[in-house]
């Protein structure tokens, strides 16, 4: 007869080594895990990085941008170089030749300050006849207020004094925007009155011109 201890198989490890070569596999698992999730991070820490450069660097060509056109202000020109940058570097640019001393070029002044201001696409400055001899004589510069217009850097237009802006010193600042929007240093659109202007051009005659006609 066999005995118990015969009969009776031993325990066997073998579950053990299972739950001891399970838990290695585990760890194993967990380990490329945090890697993936460490490479992951780089990566979108990097598409971050790259993305805020981007932005950094679209803010800093439009800040340049602003700079060099000078949006919407009004600025003094200090001689004839910065003239010569302002009037080739902007496609287009309006330039008043003034004189500190000359009352009407201080009412010009406010004019093409308040239009600096309504048209961004386009320079307004004034340079000071006195800092600027050379262009004063090759542009023949003879009377003030000058304004002269300037597109892609050659000379379009000029308005000399007020007579074509009403011939008065209290002209609307909508009078010098429509003679500058002439050579199309700046664009405006129609005003209400030409919305109203027949075809031709002609306007329509009143009661009292029929009656001077008749007579």
């Amino acid at each position: 007869m066999m005995s118990s201890e015969e009969t009776t198989p031993p325990a066997s490890t073998a579950p053990e080594e299972h739950t001891v070569a399970e838990t290695t596999l585990n760890s194993d698992d967990e380990d490329a895990l945090f890697e993936e999730l460490e490479r992951d991070d780089d990566l979108l820490a990097a598409n971050l990085r790259e993305r805020r450069i981007e932005e950094l660097r679209r803010e800093m060509l439009k800040a340049k941008e602003e700079r060099e056109t000078t949006h919407g202000t009004y600025d003094t020109l200090r001689n004839e170089k910065d003239v010569l940058q302002a009037t080739t570097s902007i496609p287009k640019c309006v330039v008043h030749f003034a004189h500190k001393d000359f009352r009407r070029c201080v009412i010009m002044d406010r004019h093409l300050a308040e239009l600096a201001r309504k048209h961004p696409r386009t320079r307004f400055c004034k340079v000071s006849v006195e800092d600027a001899p050379f262009l004063v004589d090759r542009l023949k510069v003879k009377v003030l207020p000058c304004v002269i217009s300037f597109i892609d850097g050659i000379t379009v237009d000029r308005l000399i004094g007020f007579e074509e802006v009403g011939d008065k010193d209290d002209f609307p600042t909508s009078a010098l925007e429509k003679r500058l929007a002439v050579s199309k240093v700046i664009s405006v659109g129609p005003t209400h009155e030409d919305q109203r202007r027949p075809i031709f051009g002609f306007t329509t005659n009143t009661g009292d011109s029929e009656s001077d006609n008749d007579d």
